[in-house]
């Protein structure tokens, strides 16, 4: 009679694992548990850090761009404002009309005098009224005689033109010459030097025509 013993095969791959291999696998697993747990309470609170700060971003860009447009608004209308207060000034000390002997002109063999507003600046004849390209650049440094028009001495109208819309980052003190002509009144005086000779005319009246 025969017997057959069964026994167990073991897997040769397989090896007994050492308690503290054990032990120590649990430990990594708590330990990489505890770490992903800190790295969200991190990102959750740094988030919350910045919903917190956004109302103050959104205050500091306002008042960025509320000092940017101030910049521009100072820039924009310095000249106006400058040439306002001083004839205001000048108002109320009752020096306006003084003005003609202390205001010595530019330039003698061209350049205009209002002694009211203390205008004050050079003429450039004969420049185009028609051609931007042509009277841009003359008025960013005086105002301009039209060509065609009279000249100083001569029968005829004497057409002189200036304007004040430059860009804020070109103006200078010539944009600002005429600046103040509505302030002239019936008999103001307006002196124009052309080939060093002086001649004086008066406001008779005052009109505004498009441009």
């Amino acid at each position: 009679m025969s017997h057959t013993t069964l026994s167990k095969r073991k897997n040769p791959k397989s090896k007994a694992r050492n308690p503290k291999q054990i032990k120590g696998s649990k430990f990594r697993k708590r330990r990489s548990l505890q770490t992903s747990k800190q790295s969200n309470n991190r990102t959750a609170s740094n988030a919350a850090h910045a919903i917190k700060q956004f109302p103050n971003y959104i205050i500091q860009f306002g008042l960025i761009l509320l000092t940017l447009g101030l910049a521009i608004f100072i820039l924009t209308f310095y000249p106006i404002i400058k040439e306002e207060i001083i004839f205001q000034l000048a108002s109320l000390i009752g020096k306006n009309d003084q003005k003609s002997a202390q205001i010595k002109p530019i330039d003698s063999r061209f350049s205009i005098v209002i002694p009211k507003i203390s205008a004050n600046a050079r003429v450039f004849a004969n420049v185009d009224p028609f051609n931007s390209q042509n009277y841009q650049p003359i008025l960013a440094k005086g105002v301009a005689h039209a060509r065609g028009s009279a000249l100083p001495g001569e029968v005829g109208n004497v057409f002189i033109f200036a304007h004040s819309s430059a860009n804020w980052y070109e103006a200078n003190r010539y944009n600002s010459v005429f600046y103040l002509l509505n302030k002239l009144t019936s008999d103001d005086k307006i002196i124009i030097y052309y080939k060093n000779k002086k001649y004086i005319y008066r406001v008779l009246q005052k009109k505004i025509v498009e441009s």
